[in-house]
């Protein structure tokens, strides 16, 4: 049994579409999967399709859409948190790898996700591109939330440490298993077990042997199968650990 805390499948407009990516989901035995918001529109519709068994919300402002940043976006984020089935503030974060004119910009928003997470106590989810130290900082400084995860972890052993040190969890995406991927797949097998996550990031990021082709929830196995491999565990081992850490991260033990 599998989870697959971070993907995008929101995007799919299609709804026949969307219900077979689901179906193909729960066949490959991914059970529950969390679908993350990047702006007002996504989040809704995130929301929305949380009717479909085994799928979770997320609503938030991205980092690459947080310019112009007007503190009435957070409360469009804060109605949608009120809804039962949306159980993350994400993603949110920074990112500086495609344009770092309005940080200031972004470190607004993503202190304004971080105070939401606290005031509606659900699990913060953070974006990081070249930012990692940033990111880092600001969560030092602003006290993080009692729940959250780096999704798509890019860090060293260092910035893992003070990520763990304030109580994340440490999601690994499909680039875990592309060949250049050591340092990750290092990254993988330090973290600690009780902080690990797996993630698609669908539709983007998909993992060997699916890549080049349009990643989604059914492929979180193969992400699994590459973490297991590099901490010398058994796939079946690494579902176990990774849905139940994901189910506490999501406020969803049962």
């Amino acid at each position: 049994m599998w989870f697959d805390s971070h993907c995008h499948i929101s995007d799919i407009e299609d709804e026949a579409e969307l219900g077979s990516v689901v179906k193909r989901a729960h066949e490959a035995g991914v059970h529950d999967m969390v679908v993350l918001g990047t702006d007002a529109a996504t989040s809704r519709r995130a929301a929305a399709i949380t009717h479909l068994e085994g799928v979770w919300a997320g609503a938030a402002v991205h980092p690459t859409s947080a310019k112009g940043w007007e503190d009435a976006w957070a409360e469009e984020i804060d109605v949608l948190l009120g809804e039962p089935r949306v159980v993350a503030v994400g993603e949110t974060g920074i990112d500086l790898y495609w344009d770092r004119s309005y940080l200031p910009d972004q470190e607004a928003a993503f202190r304004a996700h971080i105070a939401l997470a606290k005031k509606r106590d659900k699990a913060l989810v953070i974006h990081t591109r070249d930012s990692v130290d940033e990111t880092l900082a600001i969560l030092e400084a602003e006290a993080p939330p009692a729940r959250m995860v780096f999704h798509c972890w890019s860090g060293d052993r260092t910035q893992m440490q003070r990520a763990v040190d304030l109580g994340s969890y440490i999601s690994f995406a499909g680039n875990v298993s592309y060949k250049s991927a050591g340092d990750l797949r290092e990254a993988a097998r330090s973290a600690p077990a009780d902080r690990l996550l797996v993630e698609t990031d669908s539709p983007y990021l998909a993992p060997v042997p699916k890549r080049g082709t349009e990643n989604e929830p059914a492929f979180v196995a193969f992400v699994g199968a590459v973490v297991a491999e590099a901490r010398g565990e058994s796939a079946l081992e690494v579902a176990g650990t990774t849905t139940a850490n994901a189910r506490r991260l999501f406020g969803l033990e049962r």
